[in-house]
């Protein structure tokens, strides 16, 4: 199976999953935080610094999911976060201000929590989607935007707050194609990792 028509699966299942689940416990979740991906060779390059360098660019994310599933001590639930980093900067020691490009991630996941009627709740989430790249005017046109499919693992921890309100702290990696950079490196996947933190809304 292609990893087109896997995600696509991936999508349709998890919708169709939600749509007749029993439970209606909702969340809706707003996190904010930093994404960090590791250097990169550049094949072609003859400088001595032949390494591309990425930000920690700033990153967005929100995300709805249901509870299909409750028990005392476990409980699972279907979410869809969308991540999205507006800037997200590379440079060479020898061109501090190359480039830089945005970047979306959408993954249907499945999320289970450890005691989730407690007011600590920590919990590890898995699912895949697809991503797209940006890249700005500094990098050539036609290899300025990239479409890729990505798989998705974290974990993190919930603490109640007030009422309906919680605290998540969180990362994420979205292990992904690279972004076309109009430069060849040694890599054809990149890891981008999401660490982060937010409010939750249950309702």
């Amino acid at each position: 199976m292609s990893l087109k028509r896997l995600t696509v699966a991936v999508i349709v299942s998890v919708c169709a999953f939600a749509a007749f689940a029993t439970a209606q416990k909702n969340e809706v979740s707003g996190i904010v935080g930093r994404t960090f991906i590791s250097d990169q060779v550049i094949t072609t390059s003859t400088f001595s610094d032949n390494k591309l360098h990425f930000g920690s660019g700033l990153t967005f994310e929100g995300n709805y999911a249901r509870r299909v599933l409750d028990g005392a001590l476990l409980s699972l639930s279907l979410e869809v976060p969308f991540v999205f980093s507006p800037d997200e900067d590379l440079h060479l020691h020898t061109n501090p201000v190359s480039a830089d490009y945005r970047s979306f991630f959408v993954t249907p996941a499945a999320r289970l929590n450890a005691f989730s009627a407690s007011a600590v709740s920590p919990w590890v989430s898995v699912g895949g989607g697809f991503g797209y790249f940006r890249g700005s005017t500094a990098i050539p046109t036609n290899t300025r935007s990239t479409t890729t499919g990505v798989f998705q693992v974290g974990g993190g921890l919930d603490v109640r707050l007030i009422r309906k309100f919680s605290l998540r702290v969180e990362a994420r990696d979205f292990w992904s194609g690279v972004p076309g950079l109009g430069v060849t490196t040694d890599q054809s996947r990149q890891h981008n990792l999401f660490v982060a933190a937010g409010v939750v809304w249950h309702f």
